[in-house]
C-alpha cells in the first residue's frame, strides 16, 4: 500500500480530521456502531484504529464510570489530538494486525471505517476476534462502495483529471471494501463465522464546495503533496465537477452509506 492508501496524516492534517471530517462524516455513525455491537454500561470496549476518537469519546458515554474504554491507532497525531479531546479513555499506540492486548480481553470491539487502510485486514478481523471474550459482540464500519457514494466519485474524477490517477486513488481507497461479498469473505477467511452486514444509508454534509475541498485535501494523506498552486487550480475546476451537489442554499449534500459488519465470539 502506498502511504495514501494506508490514511496516515500530519499534526496539521489531524487537527482539520477532528474539526472537518468528524462532523461531515463520522459523527452520526458511533451510535449505530455501538447499537449493532450491544454495547451496555459497565462493558469493556476495544476502538481499533480510533482516529481522533469520535467513536470511543461515543463509548465512554455508553460504558459509564464502570466500564472501560481503550482506543488503538498507528498514528501518533492522531492519538495526539484524541487525548487532547478525551482524557478519559486509555489512548495507545499499536497496530491493528498485532493487537498489544491479551487474548478474550474486551466484551466488545469496534472499528469505525479503518479497515480499509489496513496492510493485512484479515490480521486485523482475526485479531479483534482473538481479543474478544466468549460470547463478545464487534462492530466494523466501512464504507460502501464509490459507485454508491457519488460526491466522492465525481471528486475522484476531477483528482484524476487534474493530477493523475495515483493522486486520484488517495480519494478511492476508503471504498475498496465496498463489495458485500467480497467483505463477507474477507471476514469468512479472517476466521470470523455467522459474520452478518448491515447497510445503512448516511449522509455527507459540507459547507460549500471550498469547505469540502479543504476537508479532504487538507485533512487528509494530500496534505502535503498538493502544493499552493495546484489546490487553487483544484478550486478553480471544482463547480464544474461538484456544482451538482450544491444545496440552494450552497452548502453541499450527497448520500455516502456504509456496511456496518457484526460478529461474535464463541
Amino acid at each position: 500500500m502506498s502511504e495514501h492508501e494506508t490514511g496516515q496524516v500530519a499534526a496539521s492534517a489531524a487537527e482539520i480530521y477532528e474539526e472537518f471530517f468528524v462532523t461531515a462524516l463520522f459523527g452520526a455513525w458511533p451510535s449505530q456502531v455501538l447499537e449493532l455491537a450491544s454495547v451496555t454500561a459497565g462493558s469493556s470496549v476495544l476502538d481499533v484504529a480510533c482516529g481522533t476518537g469520535v467513536a470511543a469519546r461515543a463509548a465512554v458515554e455508553a460504558v459509564g464510570r464502570e466500564g472501560e474504554v481503550v482506543g488503538l491507532d498507528l498514528n501518533e497525531e492522531m492519538l495526539a489530538m484524541a487525548a487532547r479531546v478525551c482524557p478519559q479513555v486509555d489512548w495507545q499506540l499499536g497496530s491493528a494486525e498485532s493487537l498489544p492486548f491479551d487474548d478474550a480481553q474486551f466484551d466488545h470491539v469496534i472499528s469505525q471505517f479503518g479497515l480499509m487502510f489496513f496492510q493485512d485486514r484479515q490480521a486485523a478481523i482475526a485479531e479483534m476476534l482473538r481479543v474478544l471474550k466468549p460470547g463478545g459482540r464487534a462492530c466494523v464500519a466501512v464504507w460502501a462502495s464509490l459507485d454508491d457514494t457519488p460526491g466522492y466519485a465525481a471528486i475522484a474524477r476531477l483528482l484524476n483529471d487534474l493530477f493523475g490517477a495515483e493522486i486520484a486513488r488517495s480519494l478511492e481507497a476508503p471504498f475498496c471494501l465496498g463489495d458485500t461479498q467480497g467483505l463477507q469473505d474477507l471476514f469468512e477467511e479472517a476466521g470470523v463465522s455467522g459474520a452478518q452486514i448491515n447497510t445503512r444509508s448516511g449522509r455527507a454534509r459540507f459547507e460549500s464546495i471550498d469547505a469540502w475541498l479543504y476537508t479532504d485535501i487538507r485533512g487528509w494523506t494530500l496534505a502535503e503533496v498538493i502544493n499552493d498552486e495546484d489546490y487553487a487550480r483544484l478550486q478553480a475546476a471544482a463547480p464544474d465537477y461538484l456544482g451538482e451537489f450544491e444545496t440552494p442554499a450552497g452548502q453541499v449534500e450527497f448520500e455516502m452509506p456504509a456496511h456496518l459488519v457484526t460478529f461474535e465470539a464463541s
